[in-house]
């Protein structure tokens, strides 16, 4: 078992050995440190990421000192990946391509998380807007989760149906967004990742939802595991709850590293 997809203080999660330590414990074999970077040209974006830390583009090289020195530490019982959950939108591949390829780490988790010019975790930005508004940017939101399935610059796409953690974005998903995005990993060498991000909390669901989950096991897609967590104690609890679901349903998490190399 991996968790490829925690996050360490070069974002927005605990100290780096913090979390290395807890994932060892709760019994993984490797954990990849996917700290959150955008490199994207719109000043709003960089002033975004930058009230938030969200500077990996500047820091992952100090990074990846810090986690030679702990593949090399005796007491690390367990693998470190060196990774990293990019900021995706179709107009900004040539940037991401570029960081990435200078980057070179070890694999990289591409997000949708801008719609509308705002943070899909933002409640108030989508609160008052009509349904039919709502319905639209959900539109939007699988269309950009398509094209980054094509783009085939990563190799996992994070929580698939991130919209659904917004109660006024929750709903609107559909069969054919379903299918959609079925097509695109049909033919891409990016994996959707079982993500327990807000298992534990008032969401109370994997992602992908259910029924989303249902099309991509049924179309026989690989996926791979990602707690998505920023605090080390919740990595064991959402890691047992990962392994419930796969053996529940049958399903063989892959090697992302494996892939990313391929």
């Amino acid at each position: 078992m991996h968790d490829y997809h925690v996050h360490s203080n070069y974002s927005d999660g605990a100290f780096l050995r913090r979390m290395v330590d807890a994932a060892a414990e709760a019994g993984v074999d490797g954990v990849g440190i996917a700290d959150h970077c955008n490199v994207s040209p719109d000043p709003s974006a960089e002033r975004f990421k930058r009230a938030l830390g969200f500077n990996l583009d500047l820091t992952y090289e100090r990074r990846r000192e810090a986690i030679e020195a702990l593949r090399g530490d005796p007491a690390v019982e367990v693998d470190v990946f060196d990774a990293v959950e990019m900021d995706y939108d179709p107009d900004h591949e040539a940037a991401i391509a570029d960081f990435l390829g200078e980057a070179g780490f070890d694999y990289a988790i591409g997000s949708v998380h801008d719609l509308d010019g705002a943070n899909v975790h933002t409640r108030s930005h989508f609160a008052d807007k009509p349904a039919g508004e709502r319905r639209a940017l959900v539109d939007r939101y699988f269309e950009k989760l398509v094209a980054l399935v094509d783009a085939e610059l990563f190799a996992i796409a994070a929580h698939p149906d991130l919209i659904e953690r917004n109660p006024h974005l929750r709903g609107f998903a559909t069969e054919d967004h379903y299918a959609a995005v079925v097509e695109a990993f049909r033919d891409s060498r990016t994996v959707p990742e079982i993500n327990a991000g807000r298992l534990l909390d008032d969401y109370g669901e994997f992602h992908p939802a259910p029924a989303f989950l249902d099309r991509l096991a049924d179309a026989g897609l690989r996926v791979s595991v990602g707690t998505d967590s920023h605090d080390p104690d919740v990595i064991a609890p959402r890691i047992d709850e990962i392994e419930a679901e796969l053996d529940r349903r049958g399903l063989d998490p892959v090697r992302v590293d494996e892939v990313a190399a391929d």
